[in-house]
């Protein structure tokens, strides 16, 4: 539903012509499993590359609904993603057209997902909630998962796949995080800057959260209500009625001129009172000082990703507090980022049912 012209005629999937690079790794078959009846799959009509799987067709055992596989990466879309469709669609161009991957991210995801650490994930089965171009979960791959799948709606798994295809333990699939084609096999699983672009952020925890095994823990990193009235106030009623409609291309070009005011002020403002600890006292100070050191196009990035969402929400602390309470999840810490951004972690010890979820 969601997959590009561009991609299809690139890869000339239609004749299934095998392209070097771009096979699936067969040791994704092991964790999927069919997004509607939760039945297993079987592979058909593959076409192989030594161990890696090219493209072929994924058969449910149960409801005998057929999941294809194409460019390398399975596309196991259920019956209702059509709600996340514009988001999936604005997304997927961004994550296309700011594909790059580079050192700086590093240090950024783990301050997003603090306590955790490069030392937690090592030997364990990860699972990313939208994982966009994947430069996290390539990250994850790095710091020694035994395995890790990214999962998107959009087209963005295209991009995602290329900056993963050179890492054996990492796989991409092409999902709806409401309806996870994968079985309860995760000892971690997080969702950084996603969960608050669902019609229904709860929801998307929860479904995460089912994915766990026994002991597993999750983590969460969402835009934060408190110290962002200015933003739900001004900036959101601007994105919902105007930015967000706009083509990726007349938005990609219109959003320079708030990039480039917004750069101006924090290389002449911001950056060079970052040291001094005065620049955290200026307006959106912490938050604005932490991205004084980014480069243009990341800040570019920035600007673009927070015009573009047609759905955003800004979540309380007492919010993402219910959402581990309701997951039964226990060690639970939840901290403040940036002051305008929450980050949660906690161990799950039971399996989450689907009816723990609203």
């Amino acid at each position: 539903m969601l997959i590009a012209l561009a991609t299809l005629a690139t890869y000339n999937l239609e004749t299934r012509v095998a392209k070097p690079g771009f096979q699936m790794k067969e040791a994704l078959l092991e964790y999927l499993q069919c997004p509607v009846c939760q039945s297993d799959l079987g592979l058909h009509g593959a076409l192989r590359e030594a161990n890696e799987i090219v493209s072929g067709n994924l058969i449910c055992s149960g409801c005998q609904r057929s999941y294809p596989i194409r460019a390398g990466v399975p596309r196991l879309i259920g019956q209702s993603a059509v709600e996340m469709e514009p988001t999936a669609r604005n997304f997927g161009a961004q994550w296309t057209a700011f594909d790059h991957v580079d050192d700086r991210h590093e240090a950024q995801f783990l301050d997003w997902i603090a306590p955790v650490t490069s030392d937690f994930i090592k030997g364990k089965v990860v699972l990313e909630g939208g994982c966009g171009k994947a430069r996290h979960t390539r990250l994850i791959s790095n710091w020694g998962a035994r395995a890790v799948i990214g999962v998107d709606l959009s087209d963005a798994v295209d991009a995602a796949y290329r900056n993963t295809m050179d890492c054996p333990n990492a796989h991409i699939i092409q999902a709806d995080i409401y309806q996870l084609p994968l079985k309860p096999a995760f000892d971690y699983a997080f969702s950084v800057g996603v969960l608050h672009h669902l019609p229904d952020p709860r929801r998307g925890f929860h479904s995460l959260a089912r994915k766990l095994r026994p002991g597993g823990s999750i983590s969460a990193w969402v835009y934060g209500r408190e110290n962002n009235g200015w933003v739900v106030h001004l900036i959101n009623p601007i994105r919902r009625t105007f930015t967000s409609r706009l083509p990726f291309g007349v938005l990609y070009h219109l959003s320079y001129l708030p990039t480039t005011v917004l750069y101006g002020a924090l290389k002449l403002i911001y950056a060079p009172l970052r040291g001094a600890g005065i620049s955290e006292r200026l307006f959106y100070g912490e938050y604005l000082s932490y991205i004084s050191q980014f480069p243009f196009r990341e800040i570019h990035n920035i600007v673009h990703d927070h015009l573009t969402a047609p759905i955003a929400h800004y979540i309380s602390r007492d919010e993402i507090v219910d959402w581990f309470r309701e997951v039964e999840a226990d060690g639970v810490n939840i901290t403040w980022h940036n002051r305008n951004s929450w980050r949660g972690l906690g161990k799950v010890h039971e399996r989450v049912e689907a009816s723990h979820a609203r």
